[in-house]
């Protein structure tokens, strides 16, 4: 049986999202939640789950391929964070619209969050935008998906917890070719990324990025710096390379790697034990 889903929903409210008049009565909210009752120690979130635009933005002026293009999303990562949260029993947390509408892992503040040009792709629907325009997207988008987050943290305060993020990454960018299968990101808190990446170099036939293609960047990024390093949780992003993620094969073999090491690198933090071993 899956695990319950819940649609970032109160049953004493309107729907999230339709209040600032960007999402349709008929249209995903802003998160999805599964698994709520989770017992692992582990939180799951997935910020870039989604290329899905609101019809009230006219795709961005984008076509479909490039609402395809990692830009948008990052693909495979929804999949892999769904096998993990089964896998573990633990709570997942995924935003259900693309990372071009605003970006759940940048400040609302920053350049990036509602970018203009993306990989040297014009976003039209992004230019010019207003300040009402933004407040708009960050009060339907943004804060539900943060909000739930801080939520389910606020909730397990008494309980050892640890947060990891799921994403994957194009495997050329700029021109250059990225050789890592997997990349741990972590900023200076090694507790949990450590342990990680000695688990994943247990597979001689992986190339474990460590803090590549990416760190995490307290400048930058949002979702792991303000949920996870401002309460002293152990974290780590995790990266995938998207062509490492093409079939459901690839995908369900990831998980399985992926599953073992995150138990192993839990057993190791003491104090931070998972609740429950999931399946």
């Amino acid at each position: 049986m899956s695990p319950p889903r819940t649609a970032g929903r109160s049953p004493a409210s309107p729907p999230l999202g339709q209040g600032a008049g960007l999402l349709a009565a008929d249209e995903p909210p802003p998160f999805e939640q599964v698994n709520a009752s989770g017992r692992c120690s582990t939180l799951l979130v997935c910020d870039h789950a989604c290329n899905r635009i609101p019809r009230s933005l006219a795709n961005l002026g984008l076509q479909a391929e490039q609402r395809a293009r990692h830009i948008a999303w990052d693909a495979g990562a929804a999949e892999v964070a769904r096998g993990l949260g089964a896998r573990l029993d633990a709570t997942l947390v995924l935003g259900n619209w693309s990372r071009l509408v605003i970006d759940l892992n940048r400040s609302p503040a920053s350049p990036e969050s509602i970018p203009e040009i993306s990989d040297n792709l014009r976003i039209p629907g992004n230019q010019g935008l207003t300040a009402a325009d933004r407040a708009r997207r960050l009060s339907a988008l943004f804060e539900p998906y943060h909000g739930a987050i801080a939520a389910l943290l606020q909730a397990r305060a008494a309980l050892p917890i640890q947060l990891i993020g799921i994403h994957s990454f194009t495997p050329r960018l700029g021109g250059q070719l990225r050789p890592w299968h997997i990349g741990i990101a972590c900023g200076a808190d090694r507790r949990l990324a450590d342990p990680l990446i000695r688990a994943l170099r247990c597979h001689r036939d992986l190339q474990v990025g460590d803090n590549r293609p990416y760190d995490i960047d307290h400048e930058i990024d949002y979702t792991l710096p303000t949920h996870a390093r401002n309460r002293g949780i152990p974290h780590v992003m995790i990266e995938i390379r998207q062509d490492q993620l093409l079939s459901a094969a690839d995908i369900d073999a990831w998980v399985v790697r992926l599953a073992d090491a995150i138990r192993c690198a839990s057993a190791v933090n003491t104090g931070f034990l998972p609740r429950s071993h999931g399946k």
